[in-house]
């Protein structure tokens, strides 16, 4: 059963107060708080169990290891993964796009090839495609965005072809909300022989991610949205396709054997790992799947279509304020605007009453270009947050329309 009142008490930052008042965390699309178990489990490593993994003898470092790699094993099960050598540990979503770019430009691409993605991505899922395009003369395409927030389905279909080598797409857009219908693109990608990336930043916190249900050749994952700590993440692959990407970066655990006149590099997942990793935020990482495993996840998610429902509805009764991203089908984060106000001072006035959200382009500037506005402000929900963070939301920005207009 969803309890709310009992997962408000294991986030202990929400009983902080901001600006003498209580904190009202509405910026989880940026980074979601931390459960005492996942802070205690960093806590207690770097206390009891800190040791380098893989090399050594003794007992310590025996531990971290199994530690370490039963993270990855229960990775594995939580998305459905067929085998623990597809999950590559990375430092969040950013550097997985930029492994799997990298990873192309050296082996598959070549001029003339294309590179899809959409109008909706983050700059993380721009600029290394567009680096990978320089690079080898390949050309990258883009699936406009509709009015609404949603993408348009039929210029993805008629963008696919015979030169297509990738569909690299956002499942959900941190700056509208909007769950692409990312089922249906791979199926329709994958019938032209096109492999798809899918970035999950936003996705993982709020679904249930399934890729082998998706089919999609690769899935991304931040751990620091996903309620665990910063500087973690996870590169899903299908072993096929991880097989044909050379290694992103060299040295350290990532080889089987150094020669003067070459190098053999180990197998999967370890020649995508190279160097010591994060390993006390893996093991963050092991106690936030074991607490999401924990939680009634479907009542979560009714909880936070209910939050979106309420803070859409609230926002739509204030004059002057503007919805950017309004697709029938969103996840609990919500962009808008006064025509009068920047994004920037709603900001840092709520901020004074101890309301947290976001102001900015959100690193999606190709979008808000498309939008014809500079900056947004966002307020984006988890499961720890109740209908009266939306209220406080609400009201302070009823008071805030008074004090500037």
């Amino acid at each position: 059963m969803f309890n709310l009142q009992s997962i408000r008490d294991d986030f202990p930052i929400l009983s902080t107060l901001m600006n003498d008042k209580p904190l009202v965390y509405l910026d989880n699309a940026a980074t979601s708080q931390k459960p005492s178990a996942v802070i205690e489990a960093v806590e207690n490593f770097y206390k009891t169990g800190n040791s380098n993994i893989h090399r050594g003898v003794f007992r310590l470092s025996e531990e971290a290891t199994a530690r370490y790699e039963a993270t990855r094993k229960d990775f594995a099960q939580f998305i459905s993964a067929e085998k623990e050598s597809e999950v590559v540990f990375v430092k969040g979503v950013t550097e997985a796009i930029n492994l799997i770019a990298y990873g192309f430009s050296q082996s598959i691409l070549k001029e003339g090839d294309e590179i899809l993605i959409s109008e909706m991505e983050h700059h993380a899922n721009i600029v290394p495609w567009q680096i990978a395009c320089e690079q080898t003369g390949a050309v990258l395409k883009v699936i406009p965005v509709l009015d609404d927030g949603s993408l348009d389905i039929s210029a993805f279909e008629a963008l696919l072809s015979e030169k297509t080598k990738l569909l690299s797409i956002v499942h959900i857009s941190n700056a509208l909300g909007t769950i692409n219908p990312i089922k249906s693109m791979i199926d329709k990608a994958h019938a032209f022989g096109v492999p798809v990336l899918v970035d999950g930043a936003q996705s993982a916190p709020h679904i249930k991610v399934d890729v082998k249900d998706l089919d999609c050749d690769f899935y991304v994952f931040s751990g620091h949205k996903l309620f665990a700590p910063t500087g973690v993440g996870v590169l899903y692959g299908k072993e096929k396709w991880l097989e044909q990407l050379p290694p992103y970066q060299s040295g350290g655990d990532m080889i089987k054997k150094v020669d003067f006149g070459g190098t053999t590099f180990k197998g999967l997942p370890g020649k995508f790992e190279a160097g010591t990793p994060n390993i006390a935020g893996v093991i963050g990482l092991s106690e936030a799947i074991q607490y999401l495993q924990k939680l009634d996840r479907k009542g979560a998610i009714a909880h936070e279509e209910a939050l979106l429902i309420q803070a859409t509805e609230g926002l739509a009764q204030i004059d002057g304020l503007r919805l950017i991203g309004t697709a029938k089908e969103k996840a609990s984060i919500i962009s808008f605007l006064f025509d009068d106000i920047h994004a920037h001072d709603v900001g840092t006035f709520l901020d004074s009453g101890g309301i947290a959200i976001r102001t900015g382009h959100h690193c999606t500037m190709p979008l808000l270009k498309r939008y014809n506005v500079p900056a947004t402000a966002r307020a984006s929900f988890a499961f720890y947050n109740n209908a009266n963070d939306v209220d406080c939301l609400v009201e302070s920005l009823k008071k805030m329309k008074s004090f500037f207009l």
